[in-house]
């Protein structure tokens, strides 16, 4: 039975893993940033030593991409520093290591879908300790994968999907930005690629490398945005307009990329998986949370 170690078991990733690896029957061991510590090195050490995993998933990361421009010190020690460190750890024990970085390491600048060979230029704080992150795997360790995703969303943590959900209930109009491109990408896919990632490395089967893996089809926030409350209005009766607008009518700290679409064609021809279409997959989250909050309420608030 394969053996694998998770870090960042708490996140909205983690906890799809967690939940993939018991239906495979895996032997997974998961810890979250209040269980271990990433950056420290004995206690990465620790945990390769008491589980001696076929392979270890890093899905453990700072993710608050606007606060990361305030905080850099803290996101740089999470993202940059902590791989690293995992990667070397790893290499001393031979575990191969599955990596989980971002779009954001990119400037947005190309027509098409980024494939792994263009060259990246992240914008922010987010993006550069991302892409040093990346680096510093690449130079500890030879046997890795690295998995650039984009805009996930599922039912676990908070994400934009959920947002969409809750300001949908709450208004008659949402706003949301159009002009930036990407593709949403399902935990619940996102987590099969990892452990197919994971089980190839532990048999030996892995092409060591940096790969993209995203949902199938690319649309905007706003047309992201349009499908959710489409889904959402199947079972509330409530479908508030959606209008289009642009990043600069909705600043933020940290700079987007106009353009996130990443193309997974390498990563299905080396390990066999693709997502699902994005529009398919939007349809079921939106079913199973808004199952699960109908399912949660009082026979008397249900009706």
């Amino acid at each position: 039975m394969t053996r694998i170690l998770l870090f960042g078991a708490a996140g909205q990733l983690g906890r799809e893993i967690t939940a993939l690896a018991a239906e495979r029957g895996l032997e997974l061991t998961g810890f979250d940033h209040t269980a271990l510590d990433i950056s420290d090195p004995a206690a990465v050490a620790r945990a390769l030593e008491a589980g001696r995993p076929d392979a270890l998933i890093n899905a453990a990361a700072y993710t608050a991409v606007d606060k990361a421009e305030s905080e850099p010190e803290r996101a740089a020690r999470i993202n940059a520093f902590a791989p690293g460190l995992i990667a070397e750890r790893c290499a001393r024990y031979r575990t191969p290591l599955i990596h989980v970085s971002t779009d954001y390491v990119f400037d947005g600048t190309k027509p098409g879908a980024y494939v792994e060979g263009d060259s990246i230029a992240p914008l922010g704080v987010y993006g550069r300790t991302k892409a040093a992150g990346e680096a510093a795997v690449r130079a500890a360790s030879e046997r890795h994968v690295i998995v650039r995703t984009s805009w996930v969303y599922g039912v676990h943590g908070n994400n934009f999907l959920k947002t969409m959900l809750r300001l949908a209930g709450e208004r008659d109009q949402l706003k949301v930005v159009a002009d930036q491109r990407g593709c949403p990408t399902a935990t619940r896919d996102l987590a099969e690629a990892l452990l197919a990632a994971a089980e190839a490395a532990a048999r030996g089967d892995a092409r060591w490398g940096t790969y993209h893996f995203a949902g199938t089809g690319a649309t905007t926030w706003h047309g992201f945005a349009s499908a959710i409350v489409a889904a959402a209005a199947a079972h509330t009766g409530r479908r508030p307009q959606v209008a289009p607008i642009t990043t600069a009518d909705y600043p933020t700290p940290a700079r987007r990329p106009r353009n996130s679409e990443l193309a997974s064609d390498l990563f299905h021809r080396t390990f066999g998986v693709r997502a699902a279409p994005w529009e398919e997959r939007t349809r079921q989250v939106v079913d199973a949370l808004l199952a699960a909050a109908t399912a949660d309420k009082s026979p008397a608030e249900a009706t």
